[in-house]
């Protein structure tokens, strides 16, 4: 089996990823594939929509295949992460202005690189099954692939939270973060893929949605707002050790795992992000710069060596929560010059 099936179908583009037992995880290939799809049916009247969908129950894409950014950046060679970001940003930039309905279906997991090609799309379908989180502080990285601008658009102070614990959202939860949009129960999902490719008309998924299970976002949103709403990580992690509630008990236990310069950097990202100016390249342009500088001066390497590949789950992180510098953020987010993501430059 192939790792995407790419086809039309009725008057839709179709987009289906077939790697379920590495549960659709996004390859580079994959990327470019998806995105040579979507220009071509731009301007194609008979693709009135595009409809992305995956194999298996598990996961919708439960994130990049990081297994050859590691090889490689392990080998010294740091140009091929570098191409494969900077091709999956372009990617993700151009699904998130599409000028044509672009409906994900996102059963199971969606993570990471599953985020960014279905996430940023006009409609978001979840059922019961889904689970969203931008898990990356855990293996060195900052929410990318577009994830820091949802972060940043999240009501109240979601974003931190969600961005440097990498907490899972249930259907509910992902859509008061901002996330998804539409809840429709898996079994109505074959015949109402059918009827957008029949018909090419979006209005078909209108009768299908209906009112998702109770999630613990909507209620936990004032302590997570009052926890959260430092300026830095330090500043949280006060608030969170001053406070004996399980919500700030559980946020401390996922934070004490993940890289203290990703989740720093995270923190700062977000709030440069929140507000009106913000848009899908100002976000891919920032978080670029950290990715760029990733592998040579990051954790990136080191966490996936501790989580994915010894699976020790004791990385040795280049800094600790008590004494990372201020200026260990600053350089990670600094523009870079000649390399930089795209021509919009951030002030």
């Amino acid at each position: 089996m192939t790792e995407i099936d790419i086809r039309t179908q009725g008057h839709a583009g179709r987009i289906t990823l077939t790697r379920p037992k590495a549960l659709n995880a996004l390859t580079h290939e994959m990327c470019l594939q998806i995105e040579a799809a979507l220009d071509a049916w731009r301007a194609d009247p008979a693709v009135a929509l595009v409809v992305i969908d995956a194999a298996g129950d598990k996961a919708f894409c439960a994130g990049g295949d990081i297994q050859k950014l590691y090889d490689t950046g392990r080998a010294g060679d740091l140009d091929y992460g570098r191409t494969f970001w900077r091709d999956e940003y372009r990617l993700n930039a151009k699904i998130a202005e599409y000028p044509k309905p672009y409906v994900a279906f996102l059963n199971g997991f969606t993570m990471g690189g599953g985020v960014g090609i279905g996430c940023h799309g006009s409609h978001r379908i979840v059922n019961q099954t889904s689970k969203i989180a931008m898990p990356e502080c855990s293996i060195g990285l900052v929410p990318d692939v577009g994830g820091s601008l949802l972060l940043a658009r999240a009501p109240g102070r979601l974003g931190e939270y969600l961005g440097i614990t990498g907490a899972r959202m249930g259907p509910a939860d992902a859509i008061h973060a901002g996330f998804a949009d539409s809840y429709v129960p898996a079994e109505l999902w074959p015949d109402l893929i059918t009827a957008l490719c029949d018909t090419g008309d979006i209005s078909a998924l209108a009768p299908t949605c209906e009112t998702p299970p109770q999630g613990a976002l909507s209620t936990a949103q004032p302590a997570i707002d009052a926890a959260f709403a430092g300026e830095t990580l330090h500043d949280i992690l006060r608030a969170l050790r001053c406070d004996d509630s399980p919500l700030a008990q559980d946020a401390l236990q996922k934070i004490g795992h993940n890289s203290p310069l990703s989740m720093a950097c995270t923190v700062e990202m977000i709030h440069r992000l929140r507000g009106p100016a913000a848009d899908i390249r100002r976000a891919l342009d920032l978080e670029y710069r950290f990715t760029h500088r990733a592998m040579a001066h990051g954790d990136f390497l080191e966490g996936i060596r501790a989580r994915i590949i010894d699976k020790d789950n004791a990385p040795n992180w280049r800094h600790d929560l008590e004494t990372l510098p201020a200026i260990a953020v600053s350089q990670m987010l600094m523009p870079l010059g000649a390399d930089t993501l795209t021509d919009h430059k951030e002030g």
